[in-house]
């Protein structure tokens, strides 16, 4: 009878969210709250180990934690029914203050919770005063009979409520498709990817690029509703709506993110063709104070970063990006609109969803990330990588093509260099970028005998630096150390 209950419960507050077409389930919410009270050192040891699965097992986890905890509830209701009622009851407020912690909470988000625990209460007072009673042959078999029904109808509920979920979604997706924006697709610069298959094609596309964020359930916005408030350490506060942002001037550019939980050698970075709005353009038109260094940026699910001030209004194309390789940001990667700012990392710029840019200083907040042990500014460091050939690869011996890709967003790569089993350094041929805000693929030949053998990248920017051999983690701001690959050859 507990796992009827359970189920029971949870398949009533997805309907009820479905209705209600709130963001989350009370699953998610507290999902969500796990999230966030995660340390970061802990939140990156878990991303490692279970890589971009997270989230799902995640809500999973925590749905079995759940209908096992019913289960419990159903065996203690069998010979102290108030214990079981309690332990039902203490559900419901961990959810419940989930609910409440969460950004944008209003009453109606606890509707879906308060219905679930009622069912709950009742399911298991139900089952519970039925099997006190001592049944006939023909009450036990109907007995069975409402306990299969119960999962059956738990089972509906919930595939009627996952099809409520998505409608929310669907009519974003439609207005997304319905949308003309005068953008175009970016040309690839000729001679930007030399022919060495393998590695990955200099423009990522939009299904191909990375997805990091905290967003168990993807925020479906309809552009129609959405608004960006400017504020804070300003001279006028600026509120613009979508149809706003569209009207003025689009800035097109080629531009790398990167993620600071990248790896040496990682692929949590991707460069594509933006276009949006200049935000250097929108907070000149707000008149930022003198005295002013942040922009604490919050996303529509309550995501916080924070940037320079200096990042935003230096010359560079950081732009309110609304199209991404000339199509409509897709849900996943911030549509309707999402910053993007080159040379930092994501975690101290890249809000998708965004809703609010308040002018500020860094010693006035304290965002999402620098909460959980990352660093207030985030830089992207100097770094490349070998691509051709993967580790491990088995390889014809002799001469042997070898690339990947450099970067050192705003900065700009001035060389990369290639050693084989810890011999000398050699320059190898870079393709061409049309700026400093991009990634740049390398390539190169070395003679590899029969046997195993190491291949080693490093790069150096335009500034002079050389990137360091020395490894650091990701944590606090990024990782470091030189890229190798071991393959054999025959």
């Amino acid at each position: 009878m507990g796992l009827v209950t359970a189920l029971a419960g949870i398949a009533a507050s997805q309907l009820v969210t479905a209705v209600l077409r709130t963001r989350v389930t009370p699953v998610q919410a507290v999902a969500e709250s796990v999230i966030a009270l995660t340390p970061g050192p802990v939140a990156e040891a878990l991303i490692h180990v279970v890589g971009r699965n997270d989230k799902p097992i995640l809500v999973a986890g925590v749905t079995v934690v759940v209908v096992l905890l019913g289960v419990a509830a159903g065996l203690l209701a069998g010979r102290r029914p108030l214990l079981g009622q309690l332990l039902l009851a203490a559900l419901g407020v961990v959810a419940l203050a989930a609910e409440v912690s969460r950004p944008g909470f209003t009453p109606v988000s606890v509707l879906p919770l308060a219905i679930g625990v009622l069912v709950w209460v009742v399911v298991l007072d139900f089952l519970t005063t039925a099997a006190r009673a001592r049944p006939t042959l023909v009450e036990s078999r109907r007995r069975f009979v409402l306990g299969v029904g119960g999962v059956a109808v738990a089972a509906v509920l919930a595939g009627a409520g996952g099809r409520f979920v998505g409608q929310a979604r669907r009519t974003v997706e439609s207005a997304r498709r319905s949308l003309r924006l005068p953008v175009s697709r970016g040309a690839v610069p000729q001679g930007a990817s030399p022919p060495l298959p393998g590695v990955t094609p200099w423009r990522v596309a939009n299904a191909d690029f990375y997805r990091i964020d905290t967003a168990l359930v993807v925020p479906a916005v309809d552009p129609a509703q959405w608004r960006l408030r400017i504020h804070g350490m300003v001279d006028k506060e600026v509120t613009l709506t979508f149809e706003d942002l569209l009207k003025r001037q689009l800035t097109q550019a080629w531009v790398t993110l990167c993620c600071v939980s990248n790896p040496v050698g990682g692929d949590l970075i991707g460069n594509a063709w933006w276009s949006g709005v200049r935000v250097a353009d929108l907070l000149a038109e707000a008149g930022v104070h003198a005295d002013a260094d942040a922009v604490r940026q919050t996303s529509h699910d309550g995501w916080t970063c924070g940037t320079p001030v200096e990042a935003l209004t230096d010359g560079r194309n950081a732009l309110l990006a609304v199209a991404m390789n000339g199509q409509p940001l897709p849900l996943e990667h911030g549509f309707p609109v999402r910053m993007v700012v080159p040379g930092l990392y994501g975690y101290v710029s890249a809000t998708k969803w965004v809703t609010d840019l308040e002018v500020t200083r860094f010693e006035r907040f304290s965002a999402y990330w620098t909460e959980r042990g990352w660093s207030p500014r985030g830089p992207v460091k100097t770094e490349s990588r070998v691509e051709v050939p993967r580790n491990g690869a088995q390889v014809r011996a002799g001469s042997v093509r070898v690339g990947g890709h450099a970067w050192a967003q705003h900065t700009g790569i001035a060389y990369v260099e290639y050693r084989l089993d810890g011999g000398p350094w050699t320059r190898a041929d870079l393709g061409r970028v049309p700026g400093r805000d991009t990634w740049v693929q390398w390539s190169g030949t070395v003679h590899a005998g029969g046997g195993g053998h190491t291949l080693t990248v490093r790069a150096t920017d335009r500034s002079g630096y050389t990137q360091t051999a020395a490894r650091a983690d990701v944590v606090p701001n990024g990782a470091t150390g030189w890229h190798r690959v071991d393959f054999s050859a025959a």
